[in-house]
């Protein structure tokens, strides 16, 4: 799924399960998007957003309501699902049904968490914390690679920089391909502006199309990419995701650029 001769994997999909009506939807929306284009396409959507800014902020159906959509998602539309675990024994529960388990950045030193998740056997995909720095993903590589797994993928999705800001550091992307892993660019959290709103997350959806072209021109094997129907209104992230049409008109320009880029960044 993440080898560099195969597609680019393009991971997007609501932040968070609104309902199950809302989740098929955007599956089906999704899944026409990307008919007859040279692209991957995984979806992705959390069950459970453990991290929100406020208490009051809308989190998901939960583990076993949310994990019942995103089977039936995988199983209409026969594409793999992708959606993040918080705690260990969610990683057993998960992998029946998921074709990758998300780590979250803020929990991507968790030994219990990645050791978990990487006896599912499972591609695992671990988002770098905002406060790491990419030579310091070896050893989260080590830990999933103690449970026998080499299927690991490695997200950037930007640094802490001062208060209520990220900045993306192309060099990253550098770095941890030199771990001898597949990495993803998550263009949609990188533009994150976390609290910036208040009980809320702010961020520079306009940010989106420049930093992922810039990505992919690096030779990376997945972007991800967060898309709503209707990103004002959407549940959780409404400044960063991408309409269904944005999404469209990124892709269109990301393909050629992928198809010219993946050959020169193995040279």
């Amino acid at each position: 799924m993440f080898k560099e001769n195969d597609p680019l994997c393009i991971i997007t999909g609501p932040c968070v399960i609104e309902s199950e009506d809302h989740t098929l939807y955007c599956a089906e929306k999704l899944v026409q998007l990307f008919a007859k284009k040279p692209l991957k396409l995984v979806f992705k959507a959390s069950y459970d957003k453990a991290n929100r800014s406020s208490y009051h902020s809308f989190r998901g159906p939960g583990l076993e309501e949310g994990l019942k959509i995103l089977e039936k998602v995988q199983k209409t539309f026969s594409i793999p699902v992708t959606t993040d675990i918080h705690l260990p024994k969610e990683a057993d529960v998960v992998k029946d049904v998921v074709d990758i388990i998300q780590i979250p950045a803020f929990l991507c030193r968790q030994t219990d968490l990645l050791v978990a998740a990487g006896k599912t056997k499972k591609w695992v995909n671990v988002k770098k914390g905002q406060f790491l720095s990419p030579w310091d993903m070896k050893h989260i590589v080590e830990k999933v690679r103690q449970t026998g797994n080499t299927r690991i993928v490695l997200t950037e999705r930007g640094t802490a920089f001062g208060y209520n800001n990220l900045v993306s550091d192309m060099r990253s992307i550098m770095v941890m391909k030199e771990l001898g892993v597949p990495v993803c660019f998550d263009a949609s959290h990188s533009v994150q502006l976390p609290g910036a709103l208040g009980q809320s997350s702010g961020g520079q959806r306009q940010f989106i199309p420049g930093l992922t072209k810039a990505a992919v021109s690096l030779g990376i094997q997945a972007v991800f990419i967060e898309s709503h129907p209707d990103p004002k209104n959407a549940l959780s992230d409404a400044s960063t995701v991408l309409s269904h049409e944005d999404l469209e008109d990124l892709l269109q320009t990301i393909i050629p650029l992928h198809a010219l880029c993946s050959g020169y960044a193995r040279i």
